[in-house]
């Protein structure tokens, strides 16, 4: 002993006295409960008995002439002197201040350690007797240490909360018993076995488990808290650093908690070591033959370490999972909080996918960083602690085995270097095939109708073969990683156990089997290792990747006003405004659509002065692409200002062009996180022409909306749009096209109503219109040109040649303009006359419940059924997994063969008999280890291979099936649940599930090797296995109950994350130009605690079977170290044949303590993973269309164009009122056709019919006589042109866009091109190869329409459908294209759906439709001459 021995008391005692003396200013009382009171007198008293005794048996020694050394002196009066001064201290006011001390309790864990090293090095011999008393002084140290850690802990949290909240929620705990614990408020013993998982547990056996029987999360887990944070830690590194790293900000947030748990793991990792150590001195007890006690005292501590471990083990993990989960709740609330912030133009660097990909997988590997971290240094550590005590048993042989490892790290870093090229790789056609997938979900309704799935779904497989390229080369890195470290440990074995032996020492039993158990604490750190460098590289890229994209700049709110106020902002004599009179002011702006980044950038807006006053209705009028739109983002902040500024005050409310709707109510999307008000709501409603509508949806106003609002007609989203706008009552509404998607009468109604309303009239108006009576109704017009502001002035004063589509007016426009000056009446005219449409029948009010468009979330109960993992094993193929399982099972006894032939090495040895030479020893030892070698690669390679094509089978099948299922499937299912399938749940099935497979497979051939070994050694041993395996059963039965409905519980609390994810990123301009930033973040947040939730119970209940396991482990240890102590003795009528066998039954016990609790965790992890595969197989048994047909179709067909309804009706659902009412009208081969009706008529349900988009009822559809549901239906489809509602233009070039297949040479295209007046627009956006954006900011609305009708003409079919394809163009450009249409089209038959008269005045033959009926059809000049005429009311109303 020297001055270590008595050093650390001499601290402690410093430490408390300096506590006890510091001054405190607020004083408080600490009330002890009965536990605490235990730990702080109880457990100090009997230490002080303990060293006092010590003291009187040092005096007892020094009276008997027994030198005493002064260190011992020293050593038992500081330790009495420690125990009584906690004592005195734990009895003042203060000890709260004292023992609740982070520097005590830190020094106290190290003063464990101290004293554990002191021990080990005093007694290294097998005198245990004499150590007990040693054993239990630290023992004392130890359970006082945790208490006190455990106390301050607890303390700390509870006194988060103020007296008041602690005295609620006790009032809630008495009144409400129900009440799940948060675990705040736990006792240690519920803390330290996870009793709180127990309720829940029971219920999942019983029942399938929901939400509400989760465990509450601790108040330290909020997710609000969590972004908090790291938030705050993210901004000063933004505003300290020049190169911000995600990382800092991490440590910064979390540091010092992850800190305190590597000290714990320091404790739990040396810890690991007392077990073959112990092993150790039993053997050599066990080999001398001695009768005393010292055997039985070894036997019980053996198992009481494996106790000790189990609790420490289950403690780091808990903690370590809970600061895990608090991370990935603050990476996924910063991301999201930074898609609300970045603007359009900087988000433009990034894809969709991309974005959804940080979400989804990036964030999961910074988390996993917690983990890695910390095995950074713990296995180099657990590895270097196996080698040194391997020195103490075989001198310098070890260095032999030591040379492999060394030899096998540069193989290992090359091997690593290449798996993080491959992973960059990966990932990046990870997010290209994630936002192909989006971009196919998002316009899977268009691409059906174009018939072009097939050539989508080829090209999101091409990217998918390059991303399984990447993935199969990192798998079979992942393989010869697996294989050079599996085989280590026998190598190692191999090696240090030959050069042991030539160097002419002797075997013996002990020293074999501590150093097979030593080996076997070296495989595990020595197989994570190539994982945990894994897992480092895809971290740090990850890390890399998020940076870059928290760092862009954010959207300013406001911009600073640098124009002089006195300076005029309108020409045409219109200077009576200054700046303080301005809502909106522009000085000398450059805009672009390009992010910061980007050098080259093609300005939108060029040098625009312009001043918008407050209170005024301005219209913003120009040709295609003139850059209305642009001019009204760069309002809204959503453009890069690249010269100039631009000014806005006051609140905004924006109508985008395209309507953003999100899933869920009617109601909750005008709302809009507002509070509701009856009477502004219903106000809101009818200005918005939305009343009728919603009283005829069952449901009313509750009906649920699906996502994109596929439910609704365009004109309904429009006017849902603007309802939100006008509820929200801002300083200033931006509405982009509002009046373009729906009828003239609604269209008048809305203007007037609303527009030009009391809701709106007294505020700031900027309307993007072609709509002629909204412009002739505006305060001041602005006329855009090429992005530049053309003119400014009231509509009384614009020149002709400013906009030739307003003036001179038109014939038509005329006619209107002169029949429609009755119907410049009052709004509320216009109400009652709406009101007068005939409704349907089955009207539901709307206090009877909402309509569930949206089906929620199917989750299968009960275990994974034995057909799922039939199918995985089906997509791996059935010879590849049998070779997976039969060299799992040879390597597995090729290695209990290579311990079977060590114990007889030993044996005979031992016995001093005439044997076999050494190196036949050494041969055979030799051949295990090579067989095991050659195993180990054949299972490695296998596993890699069959994982991937398992990948590749699954991916494939679910995509086909996917693309085959119809319209109405996507209707009903939201695109992020699909999406959670063909990226999280796909990402499992590429990377993870195999993984845990392989895991299982390894651990379960382990078990079997273990169980045949210790009966075939210790036959007693087969008296504990039935009842074990009863009791195991059970525990396993108990868990996986529940652990099945968790997993569920939390892939359906996931799917809600990712779909509210990628509405946002649609949606992103519209909820920061509603400011309403932070109600979305709010609503985030809500979703991201559920999903915590679920993953809070998960870890509980797994921390439950876990430490149950381990500590049944440590009964079997104490077991067979009991059963062989007492067989050495003689006790039993069977005893072990020969101590080597004796030696292998032990060493072979204890890692039964992790290999069972591996096996059931890997077991439950497995299962878990193959809910990825289970919601695969459900998505691969979706309904499918007809795909073939009973009659071929020409490929000219249709010949003529004739076009004949039969009485058709058509439902969308069975319950649902009929889109289409036995309607029959017969469409000549050539006849151009116009179909008119209100909103919600049924005009885009004909179109729906007749490309089998969903199926009708009842009646026929014949065209050319051919019974279209006869026929193929992507034939069908391939041989209609269409142009949508909504324009598609995908990411790729312009070509491909235009003409996919490559049918059309360029002139042919260039032709279209001109005849469509789109040719200039696309010469200067240069040319057909320029490369469309993912955000198509290339072009305008309209242009996009214009493209869409350029593909459409290209295709050169006899039926051509328009679905509004000019509302979005403005009026000259759409008189265009009707001539456009007439002269190219003549011979085709043509179906348009409109909603301006004007574009159907001329056409052959027009339809009325309302409410799904056929009221009119007839020649258009004909029924305008008509007064009473349906079609002439129509004119009547439109000023268009």
């Amino acid at each position: 002993m020297d001055f270590p021995t008595f050093g650390p008391n001499i601290v402690t005692l410093a430490v408390i006295f300096v506590l006890g003396i510091t001054p405190r200013t607020g004083r408080r009382t600490w009330r002890m409960n009965f536990s605490e009171r235990f730990f702080l007198h109880v457990l100090p008293a009997v230490g002080a008995c303990s060293a006092f005794f010590d003291i009187a048996l040092l005096l007892k020694k020094g009276r008997g002439g027994v030198l005493v050394a002064k260190h011992e002196w020293l050593f038992r009066c500081s330790q009495f002197a420690v125990w009584t001064v906690v004592i005195l201290f734990s009895r003042c006011f203060n000890a709260c201040h004292i023992f609740g001390n982070r520097i005590l309790c830190f020094w106290w864990l190290v003063k464990i350690l101290l004293a554990t090293l002191h021990l080990f090095t005093t007694y290294p011999s097998f005198k245990v007797l004499l150590s007990l008393k040693e054993i239990g002084t630290v023992s004392l140290d130890v359970v006082f240490g945790i208490s006190i850690n455990i106390i301050r802990m607890k303390r700390a949290s509870s006194n988060r909360s103020s007296m008041e909240d602690s005295l609620l929620s006790a009032d809630m705990d008495l009144e409400e018993g129900s009440l799940k614990d948060s675990g705040d408020n736990q006792s240690y013993f519920n803390l330290m076995t996870f009793r709180s998982i127990t309720s829940v547990m029971s219920h999942g056996v019983t029942k399938q488990l929901e939400f509400e029987d989760l465990l509450q999360l601790p108040t330290d887990m909020d997710p609000c808290s969590c972004h908090d944070a790291l938030f705050s830690c993210w901004k000063s590194q933004q505003s300290s650093c020049p190169d911000p790293s995600l990382f800092r900000a991490i440590c910064s947030a979390y540091g010092w908690p992850y800190v305190r748990l590597g000290l714990l793991k320091v404790l739990n990792d040396s810890v690991g070591f007392a077990g073959p150590l112990l092993l150790n001195k039993l053997i050599r007890f066990l080999q001398q033959g001695s009768q005393n006690l010292d055997g039985y005292v070894l036997a019980v501590s053996l198992g009481l370490i494996s106790i000790f471990k189990s609790f420490l083990d289950t403690q780091y993990t808990f903690h370590l999972s809970k600061l895990k989960l608090k991370l990935r709740s603050s990476i996924m609330t910063v991301i999201y909080q930074k898609c609300l912030c970045v603007n359009l133009a900087e988000r433009s660097k990034f894809t969709e996918g991309e974005i959804q990909t940080f979400m989804a997988i990036d964030s999961d590997r910074i988390v996993n960083l917690s983990n890695t971290l910390h095995d950074m240094w713990s296995l180099p550590l657990q590895i270097g602690v196996a080698l040194f005590l391997l020195y103490t048993q075989v001198k310098f042989a070890f260095v032999s085995g030591l040379a492999i490892t060394i030899a096998l790290i540069p193989v290992n870093k090359w091997i690593s270097t290449l798996i993080a090229r491959a992973t960059v790789k990966m990932m990046k056609q990870k997010d290209e095939r994630i936002r192909r997938t989006g971009e196919l979900l998002t316009y899977i309704r268009t691409l059906k109708m174009y018939g072009w799935e097939l050539l989508f779904s080829s090209w999101l497989m091409e990217t998918r073969l390059s991303e399984v390229m990447h993935l199969t080369t990192r798998k079979y890195l992942d393989a010869w990683c697996v294989f050079f470290w599996a085989t280590t440990p026998t190598l190692f074995s191999l090696c240090t156990f030959g050069l042991f032996t030539l160097m002419g020492h002797q075997l013996d039993a002990a020293t074999v089997f501590t150093c097979v158990a030593l080996f076997n604490t070296l495989i595990s750190p020595l197989n994570s290792f190539p994982w945990v460098i894994n897992g480092l590289i895809d971290a740090v890229i990850s890390v890399r990747r998020l940076s870059r994209f928290l760092s862009c700049s954010e959207r300013k709110s406001k911009l600073e006003k640098t124009a002089d106020a006195s300076s005029p902002y309108f020409s045409n004599d219109q200077c009576e405004f200054t700046f303080e009179d301005m809502a909106v002011v522009f000085d000398d702006s450059s805009c672009s659509w390009s992010s910061s980044d980007e050098k080259e950038l093609n300005l939108v807006l060029n040098h625009v002065t312009l001043g918008i006053p407050k209170g005024s209705f301005i219209a913003v009028i120009g040709e295609v692409g003139s850059g209305k739109s642009s001019l009204l983002n760069s309002i809204l902040g959503e453009m890069q200002l690249v010269h100039g500024s631009v000014y806005s005050c006051g609140s905004i409310a924006y109508v985008p062009q395209v309507p953003w709707i999100l899933s869920g109510t009617i109601r909750d999307n005008i709302l809009f996180g507002k509070q509701y008000d009856p009477k502004r709501y219903t106000d809101t409603l009818e200005a918005s022409a939305l009343d009728v509508d919603i009283s005829i949806m069952v449901g009313g106003d509750m009906a649920y909306i699906g996502e994109k609002g596929v439910n609704l007609s365009g004109g309904q989203r429009a006017r849902i749009a603007l309802a939100r706008a006008i509820y929200n009552g801002s300083d200033m509404f931006i509405l982009d096209d509002v009046l373009s998607a729906v009828d003239a009468r609604v269209a008048r109604c809305i203007l007037y109503n609303a527009i030009l309303g009391p809701l709106m009239k007294k505020q700031t108006r900027v309307l993007c219109t072609h709509n002629v009576q909204a412009i002739s109704s505006a305060d001041t017009i602005v006329v855009m040109e090429k992005g530049h502001v053309k003119w400014v002035g009231p509509s009384a004063c614009l020149p002709a040649s400013s906009y030739s589509a307003f003036s001179p007016l038109n014939e038509f426009d005329k006619f209107l303009l002169n029949e429609g000056k009755e119907c410049n009446v009052p709004a509320d005219s216009l109400t009652k006359d709406q009101q007068n449409l005939p409704l349907e029948k089955d009207i539901v009010p709307a206090s009877e419940g909402r309509q569930d468009i949206i089906e929620v979330e199917a989750r299968k109960e009960g275990k994974v059924e034995l057909s799922v993992y039939k199918n995985y094993a089906t997509f791996t193929g059935w010879f590849i997994s049998v070779v997976i399982f039969l060299s799992a099972i040879l390597m597995q006894a090729s290695r209990n063969g290579n311990d079977l032939w060590l114990s007889y090495w030993v044996d005979t040895t031992g016995k001093s008999q005439k044997g076999y030479s050494t190196s036949f020893y050494l041969v055979i030892l030799c051949i295990f280890c090579t067989a095991n070698s050659v195993l180990t690669l054949v299972r490695a390679f296998s596993f890699a291979y069959g994982g991937v094509r398992a990948a590749v089978k699954v991916h494939d099948t679910l995509l086909k099936r996917l693309i085959n299922a119809p319209v109405q499937f996507f209707d009903q299912t939201p695109g992020g649940r699909i999406l959670n399938r063909l990226s999280s749940d796909l990402y499992t099935i590429d990377d993870s599930l195999p993984f845990i497979l392989n895991i299982l497979l390894a651990n379960f051939v382990g078990l079997l090797g273990i169980a045949i070994v210790l009966s075939y050694v210790q036959v007693f041993f087969l008296l504990l296995l039935l009842p074990f395996w009863y009791i195991y059963t059970k525990l396993q039965f108990f868990y996986r109950s529940t652990s099945r409905e968790l997993r569920r519980l939390d892939s359906v609390s996931r799917s809600p994350i990712y779909t509210s994810f990628t509405e946002t990123l649609d949606g992103s301009s519209t909820i920061r130009a509603f400011k309403s930033e932070d109600f979305f973040l709010a609503r985030f947040t809500d979703q991201v605690k559920l999903y915590q939730q679920t993953s809070y119970t998960e870890l509980n209940a797994s921390l439950w079977l876990s430490l149950r396991l381990q500590l049944s482990a440590a009964f079997i240890i104490s077991f067979v170290a009991i059963m062989a102590v007492l067989g050495s003795h003689g006790g039993l009528p069977i005893g072990f044949s020969t101590p080597g066998l004796v030696g292998l039954a032990l060493s072979y016990a204890a890692p039964v303590v992790n290999l069972l609790g591996s096996f059931l965790t890997s077991f439950t992890e497995t299962e878990k993973e193959m809910v990825s595969i289970e919601r695969a197989l459900e998505y691969m048994e979706v309904p499918q269309e007809e795909v073939d047909g009973l009659q071929s179709l020409n490929c000219n067909w249709p010949f003529q164009g004739r076009i004949e309804f039969q009485n058709v009706t058509l439902r969308y659902k069975p319950s649902f009122p009929a889109a289409l009412c036995d309607i029959s009208f017969t469409i000549d081969g050539g006849m151009q056709v116009g179909i008119v009706g209100r909103t919600g008529a049924g005009k885009s349900s004909v179109l729906n019919a007749l490309f089998r988009l969903t199926p009708i009822c009842t009646g026929c559809i014949l065209v050319d006589d051919i019974n279209i549901a006869n026929a193929p239906i992507r034939d069908l489809r391939g041989h209609f042109s269409v142009v949508p509602q909504t324009p598609f233009l995908f990411e790729g070039s312009l070509r491909d866009n235009l003409d996919p297949f490559r049918l059309s040479d360029d002139y042919k295209i260039w032709k279209a091109l001109e005849r469509c007046h789109v040719k200039e627009e696309v010469e200067a956006a240069g040319g057909l190869d320029i490369h469309l954006s993912e955000s198509r900011m290339s072009f305008s609305v309209g242009q996009r329409q214009l493209l869409c009708l350029v593909r459409a003409l290209l295709k050169s079919s006899k039926v051509l459908c328009l679905d509004e394809c000019t509302a979005n163009v403005d009026t000259q450009t759409a008189s265009t294209l009707q001539k456009t249409i007439s002269s190219e089209c003549s011979g085709m038959t043509v179906i348009t759906i409109a909603h301006r008269i004007s574009t159907i005045l001329n056409m052959d033959n027009v339809l009325i439709l309302d409410h799904g009926i056929l009221v009119e059809q007839g020649n258009p000049q004909a029924l305008l001459q008509n007064e009473f005429s349906r079609f002439s009311s129509f004119a009547k109303a439109s000023t268009m």
